[in-house]
Formats: structure tokens, sequence, C-alpha cells
């Protein structure tokens, strides 16, 4: 399979029933053959494709064009409304009480400090920051807030790890209103490494993955990249914090979540977009994308398909490729238990 398959096989096979902005009820499409679709462009075998249709999760890793670079596919077919993952992937109750999730906060309309307790490195991090400089940090940060965080702290205090992460929730919220307003430009810049990296370039750099997603779906596009411009009529948004356990570290994660719902004759019920802003550790950049797409008349259901992508920093080299091999297997281990846990929640439902 090539490189670019996932991405552009998603967007021509699945995303055509949405158009444009000024047409969020969308009138209905040529039934889209969604066996071929997992056969021919996912690379689905005749057998996955029946275990699929039954209920099974399928998942599996795509090529990237880096080693920095992971890419999943998973799929499952659900017998419930789509309306109800919806209803599921906005649950924050529920998010806050899985076991990976340390803490979380959903930003109020316009943000408050006060969505931000709890919100706060832990104190192997704040202890990191004391010798962290460009370069050579353990946290993710702009080379201003590195000078920042260790100009405003007091290390001989004994209150310096409540202080600083007081400085921290001031910081985030900042730069929260400051996006709301003016979009990725505002991303900055990580120097954590040698080699710095541009967060706002290489979020475009992951979404160019597919050349045909633009024109096969120019509004929604326009939005992630653009962003707040453009806003297409039947897109809503939610911005929320989390504070989870990837690996070895507790990561604090700032996340735009952009839902598109498609018009009720639409094969294409919704497409999300679960966009990382910032994150102090592991993932450079990442963009989830989940897509509903309703099953034949006679199926009473609808396919879930998810397509994730991360860069990552840290999988280069042998030692690379071990870190790379455990975190890929991991990652499917998680997408499919999570795509089985939604199928039996959502049909569970009454």
């Amino acid at each position: 399979m090539k490189m670019a398959a996932l991405w552009p096989a998603l967007v021509l096979a699945i995303l055509r029933p949405l158009c444009c902005p000024a047409q969020p009820q969308l009138p209905a499409q040529p039934q889209v053959n969604v066996q071929a679709f997992f056969r021919d462009d996912v690379g689905l075998t005749v057998e996955q494709i029946t275990q699929l249709r039954n209920g099974t999760a399928i998942v599996k890793t795509m090529p990237s064009r880096t080693p920095a670079e992971l890419f999943l596919f998973g799929a499952v077919f659900i017998h419930a409304d789509p309306e109800r993952y919806i209803a599921f992937a906005h649950d924050f109750e529920r998010m806050r009480s899985m076991p990976n999730y340390l803490a979380l906060g959903v930003f109020s309309e316009p943000p408050r400090l006060a969505d931000l307790k709890g919100f706060a490195f832990d104190e192997q991090d704040i202890k990191s920051l004391r010798t962290c400089k460009p370069g050579d940090c353990q946290l993710q940060l702009p080379e201003s807030s590195i000078a920042e965080l260790q100009k405003s702290a007091d290390w001989s205090a004994a209150d310096v790890d409540d202080r600083m992460n007081q400085h921290l929730q001031v910081a985030a919220l900042q730069f929260v209103a400051h996006y709301q307003q003016e979009g990725n430009s505002v991303l900055g810049m990580y120097h954590d490494k040698r080699e710095a990296t541009d967060v706002a370039r290489q979020f475009a750099w992951m979404l160019s993955y597919s050349k045909a997603f633009p024109a096969r779906l120019p509004a929604f596009y326009d939005y992630l990249l653009e962003y707040p411009r453009a806003r297409p009529a039947n897109v809503h948004d939610v911005f929320y914090w989390s504070k989870v356990k990837f690996g070895l570290k507790p990561t604090l994660r700032l996340v735009q979540l952009s839902t598109m719902r498609g018009g009720p004759e639409s094969e294409l019920a919704f497409a999300i977009a679960e966009k990382q802003l910032y994150s102090s550790h592991y993932f450079e950049t990442a963009l989830d994308l989940s897509f509903g797409i309703r099953g034949a008349a006679h199926e009473s259901g609808f396919y879930l398909i998810m397509a994730m992508g991360s860069e990552q920093a840290g999988l280069t080299g042998v030692k690379g490729s071990i870190v790379r091999k455990a975190a890929v297997d991991r990652s499917l281990s998680s997408l499919r238990n999570a795509l089985t846990t939604i199928r039996q929640n959502l049909e569970a439902e009454k």
C-alpha cells in the first residue's frame, strides 16, 4: 500500500457526502461502497471485513513518511444511532473516570482561570524546570516559556510547586484565549531539543498526509488549518485540557474538539477532529479523526472509522525503533480496546 493511502482513501470513499459550509443540511448521496473501501484502500482481508461487520474491532498501522510519524486505522460496526457516538465523544465525565486520565477540565466560553483548576505539573516536572534550558529540557516548551517560568520561580520557597503551577495556569489560559483569536500561528515552537519543533508547521505537514483532503472536504480541512476563520455552519468546537498517563510521565494536554454533522440523509453522519494544541511530553503533534458512516437500510447502524496520526520524538535510531515498536503495539491494543468498549456501550443503551 502506498505511503499516503489512508487519508486520501478516507476522503475519496467516505467524506464525499460533506460539501460546503453553506449547506449544513446535505442532500442524499450515492451509496458509498464501504466494503470496497476497506478492501482496496485500507487493505483489509475478506475475513477481516466480515469480522468487522459482525462487531469485531479491526485495527492496523498505516505507512509513515518518517520514523517520527505514527498513523493508525481502526473500525467497527455499531448497531446504534450515530448521534449516540457524538454524545459519547463529548461525555467528559466518562473520560474523567477512565484510568489513564488523572485530571480533566472543560473550558468555558470564553475561557476562565477557574477552568484550569488541576492543570499542574507534577513535582518531578517542576524540579526538572530548574535546570531546563533551550535544546535540553525534559518538558516541551518554547524558549520564552522556559525563561518566563524560571524567572517566576523562587526555588527556596516552600510553596514553589504551587506558585509555579499558578503561573502555568495563567500562561495556559492566555495561550488558549490567544489561539481562539489567532489560530495556529499561536502554537509556537518547542525548544526542548537541539532541533526546535515548529508546531503549526508540523500540524500542517501531518494534515498534508492526504493531498486529496482539501480537494474533497475543503470546508473542514480549511477550518482545521485556518481556525478560527471560515467556520462551517455545521461545526461545533469544545476546548478541554487533560492530565493523562501515556507512558512513564503524566502528560498535560490542551485539545480542540471539532465536530461536523452531516445532514439527516447524508451517508456520513459525522466527522470529528481532536486536535492537540499542546502536550508537555511525548506527542509533538497529534490529530485524531473519527467518522460515522451510516450502514445500508438493512444494516441498522453505522461504521465507526478512526484515523489517528501523531508526531513523536525519540523514535529514530536503533533505540528509537524499539521504542516505536512498543508504542505501536500499545497504541493498537488501546485502539482495539477503545473501539470494542464504544460498541458495547452504545449498543447497550436503550
